[in-house]
Order: C-alpha cells, then structure tokens, then sequence
C-alpha cells in the first residue's frame, strides 16, 4: 500500500492536468513555448504515473483494469473481477 501522500500527490496532478489541458493545447499549437514554459510543471501530463487504483502500487500496474498484478490476482481468484477465471488445461 503506497503512503497516502504519494496518492494525494498523485491526485493533486490529475486535477492540474485536466485543469491546463486546453491552455496548453493552444500554447502548443501557438508555437508559443515561453508562455507554456510559466505553466506550472504538475500541468503537464508527463508527470503522471500509474498507479493501482486501491492501494497506490506503481509497479506491475495492468491498464486495462486499472489495478496492480497483485490486486489483480486477489480479486480474480476471490471471483471479484466478471470473466476472469484461473486457466487450467
């Protein structure tokens, strides 16, 4: 389980990103890289990273779920996930 900063941090650029999206479309488009050079540096969606969704896990992370392998794993072998079952041939 990450710390709750780390997730709060995480949160934090999430909104600043989406807040900046439009702006920085046109400063881009603009071709004007002084004014998107003032922009705060959390505004850009590089900076993100991700994270499982519940417990913050950066590493192992499967993008179609959202989730980490080891969360991932829990929830398919308790029958949380619909349509995910543990192969055996």
């Amino acid at each position: 389980m990450a710390k709750k900063s780390v997730t709060a941090r995480q949160a934090k650029r999430l909104k600043m990103v989406a807040k900046y999206a439009d702006l920085r479309k046109k400063l881009k488009e603009a071709g004007d890289y002084d004014a998107l050079d003032k922009l705060p540096k959390n505004a850009s969606p590089v900076r993100l990273k991700n994270r499982c969704k519940l417990t913050g896990r950066p590493k192992g992370y499967m993008r179609m779920f959202g989730i980490s392998r080891v969360t991932f794993r829990e929830m398919a072998l308790n029958g949380k996930i619909p349509g995910i079952t543990k192969a055996s041939w």
